[in-house]
């Protein structure tokens, strides 16, 4: 699965990016700095499940501290897009087209509105105009490759499957194309739509198809009432303030020792090697983040796999009774899974060996079989059964 960063340029995606993980991506207050999409590895954080079972645990892919585990999950930080994108402005089409393999999208915004629509300074913008030209946009571009194909689309009397090929690519299913065809009271056969019907079309399924959260950033630059009346314009949409600066901060301050910080945490301690200028700085930081209940940054990305992507979190070991695999380890893989997932799909996720000769799973927690179509739920801890064991 891949999450997306997108938005305006100068709106602090980059920075939020590199706070999420710590990679060298440039960071700088002028409108497209990020001219190649950048690439990363951040880390969703959730409860570990040692502590519901009552033993350690020793991690292999992921990290536990504090009794939060924390998984790896695929980030991409692309330029900002401006009004007019779809039609060459900016960067254009070719950042457009670096979304296609998101599964979900996180729309970065300044809610201090100290930035306008095209990322240069202002006194006041509306962050949520910032929101409705990211949609206008993307769904032109959409209906832009869709109305290339018109005359093929019209021939098909299979609509849903034939728009399903066409956008492959987005990873687009039949049943998406379907619901937003009917939201917007469309015909699948024989495709026949105008510009119009189909920009309305590519905005629902874009909807649909990646889902969207925005990370109000720069509310260390704002009010909280700035953010209180976004969220009430924009209240179809998640919508979560934060900080890419400050959590930035925090995560170079702890990698140098200074201060003791997990992310996503609301308070933070201060070691003594830290000098006079860095207390002072780190006490308006920890100001914020008791406010504020943390930076908001980890949220965000929490909630985009966990709420929008509907994943949960399943431990897959080798000894129900232990918790282990073939080497001892407790707990040593955190996996995440869609919601509704099989414990068959499990195992074809861990390998394609295993899903093809799997039996039977047993669940660890109850010490009893399941069978291969299980549905999977959160914090399960599960043995799958092979032929030959």
């Amino acid at each position: 699965m891949l999450v997306g960063i997108i938005g305006a340029p100068n709106k602090g995606k980059s920075t939020i990016f590199s706070a999420l993980t710590l990679a060298d991506a440039e960071i700088a207050d002028y409108p497209f700095t990020t001219i190649k999409p950048n690439m990363g590895v951040a880390y969703v954080t959730k409860e570990c499940v040692h502590g519901e079972l009552g033993v350690g645990c020793k991690p292999r892919n992921s990290v536990c501290a504090n009794g939060v585990r924390r998984i790896p999950v695929n980030i991409i930080d692309v330029a900002g897009l401006v009004p007019g994108a779809h039609l060459g402005k900016g960067m254009g089409n070719q950042f457009l087209n670096d979304l296609i393999n998101a599964d979900a999208l996180i729309q970065v915004v300044d809610v201090s509105g100290t930035t306008d629509v095209e990322g240069k300074p202002c006194t006041w913008s509306d962050p949520a105009i910032d929101v409705n030209m990211i949609k206008e946009e993307l769904g032109e571009w959409l209906a832009k490759i869709i109305m290339a194909h018109a005359g093929a689309l019209a021939k098909r009397s299979d609509g849903a499957k034939a728009m399903e090929e066409l956008l492959s690519g987005f990873k687009v299913t039949a049943e998406q194309v379907a619901k937003a065809a009917d939201a917007n009271s469309l015909a699948l056969s024989n495709i026949n739509w105008s510009a119009t019907r189909a920009k309305n079309f590519a905005v629902t399924l874009l909807a649909l198809n990646k889902p969207l959260i925005i990370a109000a950033n720069k509310l260390d630059k704002s009010s909280g009432d700035k953010l209180i009346a976004l969220k009430a314009k924009l209240s179809e949409e998640m919508v979560v303030g934060c900080s890419g600066a400050i959590e930035l901060a925090l995560k170079k301050a702890s990698k140098n020792g200074v201060i003791e910080y997990l992310p996503g945490a609301s308070s933070f301690s201060i070691n003594k090697n830290a000098t006079p200028e860095q207390e002072k700085a780190l006490n308006y930081m920890l100001k914020y983040t008791e406010a504020n209940r943390g930076t908001g940054v980890q949220e965000v990305l929490n909630r985009a796999y966990f709420d929008l992507l509907q994943n949960i979190v399943v431990y897959p070991v080798e000894d129900e009774n232990k918790y282990t695999d073939h080497f001892g380890n407790t707990l040593p893989d955190a996996i995440l899974m869609r919601n509704g997932s099989t414990v068959l799909e499990l195992a074809a996720k861990i390998h394609t060996d295993l899903a093809k000769n799997m039996l039977y799973a047993i669940d660890a927690k109850k010490k009893m079989r399941v069978s291969k179509d299980y549905k999977l739920k959160d914090n399960d801890v599960l043995k799958i059964v092979t032929a030959g064991k």
